[in-house]
């Protein structure tokens, strides 16, 4: 069953065309994945299909009562304090209600007989419509998912949203978008943020749902895992295909090779025409010349097939050889406000070594690399580059760009001697042309920025890269770019990411950093990913059997105290027994006198034919009841004075 449809659709922004002529159709239970490159209209895509945005032309069709939910790249948590509060947002009214509901019954159970109609009527109808509306399932929901995406419920109940990292925050915002019910799910870059953990369980929770869902993304691993359709937009429009995303670069390449000797025959059966045009027009076969004239002014033209001539034309060559020991950490602890992030770490990086840094958010990875640059003290031991040895750092939050300078001006910079069409030769490998480069960096894009530090890196000459996540604000084909010069690049490199398709394809040893350890893979990603997969079954299976040990002792033990409990049993001991079951008796008569005053104060009870029988019954059962208890409670004061 189609839910949405969009028909013929173009987007033009002023003088601007965005796209057109899209058309796709997206089923029931689908899960589309938008790739494509910066700038080139996904997020618009995602609006047109809530209808925040309508099209310049065509139509965009949607099922009649369908629930749409989207997650947006800039989270706002509405007045929220606690990241409890905020991941449940789209639940304010009905966590209200329950509060609420709270109130009402404390206050009837003060009044008792004398509550009014109209006050047990409206905890009457509160209650069915948070019970209808699915109130108790609320709380279930969010403390799952925040679990799924690292967060401790119970802490989260408590804790500040200003204590947050810009990370946490961004994973509290998928919280809040995946707590939703809803029929189609929009996620506009929802891997941002994520480590490797939690992207995992975000594969695995989408594919749980029965809710059709069209993501954006840029991680080719999360991609191939998480969508079973890739819409493509490209060259002002999109094409759809089948299969998640290995599936569509295999096809891709197919269509892009036929449209290319389409494009290619075409061009030579035009020149042929040409060319018998020109030698005829004037001769014996003027009038043929002529019709050819015609036809070929009414023949359609192919367009060249977009291909690799756009993509960033990034290249990164070491200058120097330097030498075979690249950093050397001995007895390396780090720490940040007094609390470790590492603890007595000792390692070599050789010459031509790919390392991956890998580990939870907030692990210290991102630290580790500024002590590496000297930009943070280590607590302890020692980092030693080796000799000759030249460093150029990708920063996370890209603050190796320049913000008060424009892109020109800082090529310029690196190179003084350049003439200008150098300078905007160089910036056009990147995407930059005409008077854009004369723009501020602080006017830019994410991704406009990262290319622009890019830029700036492949000017550098180093030997040693220290690359801190620089897919975050990349599009796939940049992301493929910088994956093909890495795999060229002659030098060494220390590479933190979660892009594991990136760290598939490079990643000749991992070093995986958690609770304050780093432990040294030597392997590729990929082995790496097999190993721990195996490790995590084992260390299950170990869990499951030592558990099923401990209950087969537990039930030893208490077999054991019941038997020497019967032969020991004294009159003391039977006479405490007495007590607790008392006690327990109890208990159990103060519940059923809470359950048979809660029941009496429904006013649903009386609206019934069998209603007043029912009250009758109950209001017996309550007194004998509260006889029983003040019998039970002279009892137990007894026994236990």
């Amino acid at each position: 069953m189609s839910q949405i449809a969009l028909s013929g659709v173009s987007v033009e922004f002023g003088a601007s065309l965005l796209f057109r002529n899209v058309t796709v159709t997206i089923g029931k239970g689908e899960r589309w994945g938008i790739v494509g490159r910066n700038g080139s209209g996904k997020t618009t895509l995602l609006k047109l299909i809530t209808g925040e945005l309508a099209p310049t032309s065509g139509s965009v069709a949607r099922l009649p009562g369908i629930r749409i939910s989207l997650l947006e790249q800039h989270r706002d948590f509405d007045g929220a304090t606690t990241v409890w509060a905020a991941a449940a947002g789209p639940f304010a009214e009905l966590l209200a209600l329950e509060r609420s509901l709270a109130e009402q019954a404390q206050r009837i159970g003060e009044l008792g007989e004398e509550a009014s109609p109209d006050v047990l009527d409206r905890y009457g109808r509160d209650l069915e419509r948070f019970e209808r509306e699915g109130g108790y399932e609320i709380a279930p929901r969010v403390d799952a998912v925040l679990h799924g995406l690292g967060f401790d419920p119970a802490d989260a109940r408590t804790r500040s949203l200003e204590t947050l990292s810009g990370g946490e925050r961004g994973r509290v915002g998928v919280a809040r978008q995946l707590v939703v019910p809803s029929d189609v799910l929009l996620l506009d870059e929802p891997t941002n943020h994520l480590d490797l953990e939690t992207t995992r369980w975000l594969e695995g929770h989408l594919r749980s749902l029965d809710a059709t869902v069209v993501l954006i993304s840029h991680d080719r691993a999360f991609l191939d895992a998480a969508v079973d359709h890739v819409l493509h937009v490209e060259a002002a429009t999109a094409t759809a295909y089948t299969g998640g995303f290995s599936d569509f670069v295999r096809q891709r390449e197919e269509r892009r090779l036929a449209q290319s000797r389409a494009w290619e025959q075409q061009r030579r059966t035009i020149a042929n025409e040409e060319e018998y045009i020109r030698r005829n027009i004037a001769g014996q076969n003027s009038r043929q010349a002529k019709g050819r004239r015609t036809r070929l002014a009414r023949l359609p033209r192919l367009s060249a097939p977009p291909g690799e001539d756009d993509a960033m034309a990034l290249r990164l060559e070491a200058r120097e050889r330097g030498g075979d020991q690249v950093l050397v950490a001995e007895a390396l602890d780090v720490g940040v406000a007094g609390r470790a992030l590492l603890e007595d770490f000792t390692a070599t990086i050789r010459r031509g070594e790919i390392v991956g840094l890998v580990g939870p958010n907030g692990a210290g990875k991102s630290t580790l690399l500024r002590a590496i640059m000297g930009e943070h003290e280590p607590r302890a031991g020692s980092l030693r580059l080796g000799a000759g040895i030249t460093v150029a750092y990708y920063r996370q939050d890209l603050a190796q760009v320049p913000m008060d300078r424009t892109m020109y001006e800082i090529i310029a910079d690196l190179r003084p001697r350049w003439e200008r069409r150098l300078v905007q030769g160089h910036l056009a490998r990147f995407g930059f042309s005409g008077d854009m480069v004369q723009r501020r960096t602080d006017t830019l894009s994410g991704g406009e920025r990262a290319r622009v530090a890019l830029a700036m890196m492949m000017l550098s000459g180093a030997n040693f890269l220290i690359l801190d996540e620089p897919t975050n604000h990349l599009d796939v084909e940049s992301i493929e770019a910088l994956e093909d010069a890495l795999e060229d690049y002659g030098g060494t490199v220390l590479l933190v990411s979660h892009d594991r398709a990136l760290l598939r394809t490079l990643i000749d040893r991992v070093w995986v950093l958690h609770e304050q350890r780093v432990t040294d893979f030597a392997g590729t990603f990929a082995e790496w990913e097999t190993a721990s997969a195996e490790r995590a079954h084992a260390a299950a299976v170990a869990a499951a059997e030592e558990e099923a040990v401990r209950r087969v002792r537990e039930r030893q033990k208490v077999r054991s105290r019941d038997d020497a409990g019967k032969r020991q049993r004294t009159t003391e001991q039977r006479e405490r027994e007495a007590v607790e079951e008392l006690e327990a008796e109890i208990a159990a008569l103060e519940r059923r006198i809470d359950e048979l005053t809660l029941a009496l104060a429904d006013p649903s009870l009386y609206t019934r034919e069998e209603g007043q029988a029912q009250a009758r019954t109950m209001g017996v059962e309550l007194d004998d009841a509260r006889a029983r208890l003040d019998r039970t409670l002279a009892e137990w004061m007894e026994r236990a004075g």
